[in-house]
Order: C-alpha cells, then structure tokens, then sequence
C-alpha cells in the first residue's frame, strides 16, 4: 500500500492543511508538478487559461448549434436550473 498527499476534507480554501494518508487504491486528487523556470503565473485580465481554454474576465455567450443559433440565459442569477434560449439579436454583454 503507498502513501497519498490530500488537501485536508477536500477544501479548497487558502491555508487548508495537507494530510498524509495510507492509499485506498483509488485516485483522490491530482497534483501538477511545475518546475520554477516553466511558471508563467497566472493569466490576467483577457489572457487565455490554457488550463480551460476560457479567457479570464471576457464575457461570452453559449450558443445552440441548431439553425437559429439561440443561445443560454439564466432566468433568475440565484437559480442554475431556470435556463432558456434566446434569440441572438438579444445578445448583452
């Protein structure tokens, strides 16, 4: 049986303690290793995250691949589940 290293509950807030535990077999959480010289920081402001191919802070809109091209809206911001489409001349940034 080998060791894992695990973020303490699997809380990921600042200064959450790391534990060491006996391996269950089962992937618990992933780490990266970055060397020093290859880290270029975090992206800012219009970057892209190469992590999840998203620019930081840049608006953007997700859009039906059907003929109208409609795209998501959020009804109510306190609600995930109310999401409908839209018509793409109603477009907001």
């Amino acid at each position: 049986m080998s060791n894992s290293m695990e973020v303490y509950q699997n809380k990921d807030t600042e200064n959450q303690n790391i534990v060491m535990s006996r391996s269950s077999g089962k992937t618990q959480q992933l780490w990266d290793i970055v060397y020093v010289d290859d880290f270029k920081g975090e992206p800012k402001k219009g970057e892209l995250n190469e992590d999840f191919g998203f620019y930081v802070e840049r608006p953007f809109h997700i859009v039906s691949m059907l003929p109208r091209r409609r795209y998501l809206q959020r009804i109510d911001p306190a609600s995930a589940q109310e999401i409908v489409i839209k018509q793409p001349n109603s477009y907001k940034s």
